[in-house]
């Protein structure tokens, strides 16, 4: 597996994401969060989306559901 993607939240739009995300690939996103910068590995493993944040790790079971996610979370451009 290659080195992941790293982009800053919003530079990229949802289905960016999850295109880069269906071909294989990590995306890391740098976010700022309570003042902190944090970042959040998005991947996909065939079966499952998964949200890597500093504390939890999020497991979506579809497309629409990691959508959601990364658009609640402003992981993406508006």
């Amino acid at each position: 597996m290659g080195s992941p993607t790293v982009i800053d939240a919003g530079d990229c739009a949802t289905d960016e994401l999850l295109e880069r995300l269906r071909e294989g690939n990590r995306v890391v996103v740098r976010t700022e969060f309570l003042g902190s910068d944090h970042d959040v590995t998005l991947r996909w493993d065939g079966d499952h989306f998964y949200c890597d944040t500093p504390t939890t790790l999020h497991k979506h079971d579809s497309e629409e559901d990691m959508r959601k996610c990364i658009e609640k979370h402003g992981y993406c451009s508006t």
